[in-house]
């Protein structure tokens, strides 16, 4: 009869903790990005923004120079200026 009422709480640190810390770091990545900051989107494509707009985001994808606008929520991944650099 208490195995059920430990278990939620074992399951909410196992499994929905960790998923809502990552969702609040992406929220966080994709409010903090800015044109020339390097993206990869879910797909896999890489590019550098050129402008952001409400929901979607202009990126500009080698080696032709195309530019594609794409939705925010498909952003995987952000390297800035910055980091780039440092390497």
């Amino acid at each position: 009869m208490l195995l059920p009422l430990l278990l939620i709480p074992v399951l909410y640190l196992v499994m929905i903790r960790p998923q809502q810390k990552k969702q609040k770091q992406w929220q966080e990545m994709l409010s903090g990005i800015k044109a020339g900051d390097r993206v990869t989107t879910a797909g896999g494509i890489r590019g550098i923004i050129l402008s952001i707009k409400d929901d979607a985001i202009v990126i500009r994808v080698a080696p032709d120079n195309l530019k594609i606008e794409i939705a925010k929520t498909a952003i995987a991944s952000v390297t800035t200026q910055e980091s780039v650099s440092a390497s």
